[in-house]
């Protein structure tokens, strides 16, 4: 078993707590992504999980084993940086298999772990090459193949991709999703991308200022999010923000939209009081038709027509601006008036905290 828990998890430097009293239980075999922006303490994490950076408080476990004060070398975690940090005058295959040669392994051995590896990772007819003469993804490939010839219960991953350009970032996305698939094994991934986290992610755990404010799989967290920070930063482009004026009659939360239109939500039960809240809807889910729910007119600012869709920057009748995402089709340009139908099912309801009060469900 190779999971990973952790209860309690602090990190001060200091008088400044960057990783607040954190609870977290990574499953054996998940691939489990750290998400958020940059600064919300995702990294600090996954080095005091790796054991380069000291457990202020708490404690942490792998395979069931205590290891919050055990040595980086005994954890049995590898971890793959964001710098590929290879030797320069190595060749791939001594790079590879280097960590192994310093640990006394039998050269045979090293030998065999190293061409696996990099048959795993289409490394072979590189393996007499220097770093100098590799392309970007390549390195990060040898980068991953030394951390494989380790055969870790757990791999860490600290944002590796975020040195390649976007079409190697789509292409490396794949090929470590299908070796976690070939591998089986626990990986923990740290990212500020939140497409990362949604297209690779078993589990996303969504981190601000040191705290974890969410987490579940890129599906619960995309249609449920418990917050408007979640909310906000998972989907792309992210979630419109309305406020608006809300008032219950009955099991219905009657929402004045910008323009006077009205929508009703269902509470299902729940409390929920009158009063200015902000409605959520993501800009795929606003259809530039006149039918759903609730129409609202809209200006266009800006179009931009990327061929597969559309997006449009608009401005409704109060100032507010919104994002609308419409199929490549769509021929209506700046300075043209919209008609926007809102579904109630697509709809999410913020109270004066943040906290998600209702959250469309497509599904039903």
């Amino acid at each position: 078993m190779a999971d990973v828990t952790l209860r309690g998890i602090r990190k001060q430097y200091g008088n400044v707590t960057v990783v607040k009293d954190l609870d977290l239980e990574v499953k054996d075999g998940e691939f489990c992504v750290f998400v958020g922006p940059s600064g919300c303490g995702k990294s600090t994490l996954l080095r005091m999980i790796a054991g380069l950076e000291e457990i202020t408080a708490g404690a942490l476990s792998i395979g069931g084993q205590d290891m919050t004060r055990v040595g980086p070398s005994e954890r049995g975690v590898a971890m793959v940086f964001q710098s590929y940090a290879l030797y320069p005058h190595m060749s791939v295959a001594e790079n590879i298999g280097f960590g192994l040669k310093m640990t006394g392994h039998p050269k045979a051995e090293v030998a065999a772990r190293t061409d696996k590896a990099a048959k795993m990772l289409q490394l072979e007819p590189l393996l007499k090459r220097k770093p100098g003469q590799l392309s970007g993804g390549q390195r990060q490939r040898v980068a991953i193949g030394r951390a494989i010839v380790r055969d870790p219960e757990v791999f860490l991953f600290d944002e590796p991709l975020s040195n390649l350009d976007a079409a190697l970032r789509v292409q490396m996305r794949a090929e470590l999703s299908g070796l976690h698939q070939e591998l089986k094994a626990t990986m923990i991934y740290v990212t500020h991308d939140q497409v990362e986290a949604m297209t690779m992610a078993d589990k996303i755990v969504v981190l601000s200022s040191g705290h974890i404010e969410q987490v579940g799989s890129p599906l619960e967290l995309y249609h449920r999010p418990a917050n408007l920070f979640v909310a906000g930063f998972i989907g792309s482009p992210k979630m419109n923000f309305l406020k608006v004026d809300v008032r219950v009659e009955g099991e219905a939360a009657l929402v004045t939209l910008p323009g006077g239109s009205r929508l009703s939500l269902p509470t299902e039960g729940k409390p929920i009081s009158d009063g200015e809240m902000t409605l959520g809807i993501r800009p795929e889910h606003t259809d530039l038709i006149t039918g759903g729910d609730a129409q609202v007119q809209a200006s266009v600012k800006l179009a931009e027509h990327l061929g597969s869709e559309t997006i449009f920057f608009v401005t409704l009748a109060d100032g507010s601006e919104i994002t609308v995402k419409a199929d490549g089709l769509a021929t209506q340009k700046a300075g043209d008036v919209l008609a926007l139908g809102l579904s109630a099912k697509a709809c999410h309801l913020f109270d004066t905290d943040g906290r998600a009060v209702i959250n469309g469900d497509l599904t039903r």
